[in-house]
C-alpha cells in the first residue's frame, strides 16, 4: 500500500512516458479518475479508462501521448502538496506553470481543477501537482 497515490500515479505516467509505453495502469480511485480527466482535457494524454480486471478490482489504464517524432508530450510532473506537507493556496496566490505552458491542478471545494479555471472561478483550495 502507498502513502500517496497521486504521487504514485505521477510516477508512474513520468516512467511510463520516459521509457515509450503506450499505457499505464494504475489502481483506480475517484480522485485518480478526475486527474486523469484534467490530463485528457488539456491534452497530456490521449485518453483513460477504468477497466475491472479481476472481479472488484478497479484499473485506471491511462493512454499516453506523443508528439509525430515520438516525443512525449508530458515534459515532467512535479507534486507539490504531499501528505507529509500540505499546501493550500488561496485564489491570488495560484501562479502559471512554466511561463503559461504548463498546467497545475487544485483541489477546492468545488472538485479538482486547473489553477486557472480556479482562479477565473475566484475560489483557492490544496495544490495538488504541476505539469509541464
Amino acid at each position: 500500500m502507498t502513502t500517496d497515490p497521486i504521487a504514485d500515479l505521477l510516477t508512474r505516467i513520468r516512467n511510463s512516458s520516459r521509457a515509450k509505453h503506450p499505457r499505464v495502469d494504475v489502481p483506480s480511485s475517484k480522485l485518480k479518475v478526475e486527474v486523469a480527466r484534467i490530463l485528457k482535457e488539456e491534452g497530456y494524454v490521449a485518453n483513460y479508462k477504468v477497466v475491472e480486471e479481476q472481479k472488484g478490482k478497479k484499473t485506471l489504464r491511462v493512454f499516453l501521448r506523443y508528439t509525430p517524432d515520438r516525443r512525449s508530450v508530458i515534459t515532467n510532473l512535479k507534486r507539490v502538496s504531499r501528505p507529509g506537507s500540505r499546501r493550500y493556496v488561496a485564489k491570488t496566490d495560484i501562479r502559471q506553470v512554466v511561463g503559461g505552458m504548463g498546467i497545475s491542478i487544485v483541489s477546492t471545494a468545488q472538485g479538482l481543477m486547473t489553477g486557472q479555471a480556479a482562479r477565473k472561478a475566484g475560489i483557492g483550495g490544496e495544490m495538488m501537482c504541476e505539469v509541464w
